[in-house]
């Protein structure tokens, strides 16, 4: 990186409107990637309910990678409800960043008075 790129990146970085721009940027693609694992996270649940009923011992696939495996019922729902659990707490820490991000816009907004 030669010193003129540093010098423009440094005022790029003090610049609070780039500041402003970047944040709602981080927001965005934040609130983008918190909707897929809801995504997920709701194919999970649908995935949980039908096989709760269903006898243990049923055969059951799953699609790990590009493969499909046969496992029973009884191997398979664990690793759904932990991966379910796992969605979750990745989804809320999301939103606590993206809470986070969205209150530093906000005072940036308050701060210099941007208009959007």
């Amino acid at each position: 990186m030669s010193l003129s790129e540093a010098s423009q990146q440094q005022q790029q970085q003090h610049n609070p409107q780039v500041q402003y721009r970047n944040i709602m940027a981080e927001c965005q693609q934040l609130m983008n990637k918190i909707a897929e694992l809801e995504s997920d996270k709701n194919e999970h649940v649908l995935v949980e309910e039908t096989l709760q009923p269903l006898d243990g011992n049923r055969r059951a696939y799953r699609l790990v990678g590009d493969v499909l495996v046969e496992r029973t019922v009884a191997e398979v729902l664990p690793s759904i409800v932990k991966n379910k659990e796992n969605l979750e707490s990745t989804i809320q820490a999301l939103r606590g960043r993206l809470s986070s991000r969205q209150k530093e816009a906000a005072d940036l907004k308050a701060k210099y008075n941007f208009q959007q």
